[in-house]
């Protein structure tokens, strides 16, 4: 049963940092990419970040690049987002992916960027 379990999120100041993880279980997870994506009160979601395997190539969505970066360690299962120069518009609930079987969702985890 494929699991993914999300944390790290809360409460940060605009400027500030945060370092999102998902924690995986029940697939072979250094053999499939692994995608963060998020969810604005009122928006649809929208792809923040993925990266791929075996090459671990990362693709960002405009309005997180070069603030944002994902990584993964096989070995722990694990995949992260860190998350520098925050501001209000990336507050949202985000999300792990996986495209197996027909995709699987994390539970989501709060992020909120205010003063």
């Amino acid at each position: 049963q494929v699991q993914l379990v999300e944390s790290g999120g809360g409460l940060v100041q605009p400027g500030g940092s945060l370092r999102l993880s998902c924690a995986a279980s029940g697939f072979p997870f250094s053999a499939y990419a692994m995608s963060w994506y998020r969810q604005a009160l009122g928006k649809e979601r929208e792809l923040v970040a993925s990266i791929t395997r075996p090459s671990g190539s990362t693709n960002y969505g405009d309005s997180v690049k070069g603030r944002f970066t994902i990584s993964r360690d096989n070995a722990k299962k694990t995949v992260y987002l860190q998350m520098n120069s925050l501001k209000p518009e990336d507050t949202a609930v985000y999300y792990c992916y996986v495209g197996l079987g027909g995709g699987s969702w994390g539970q989501g985890t709060q992020v909120t960027v205010s003063s």
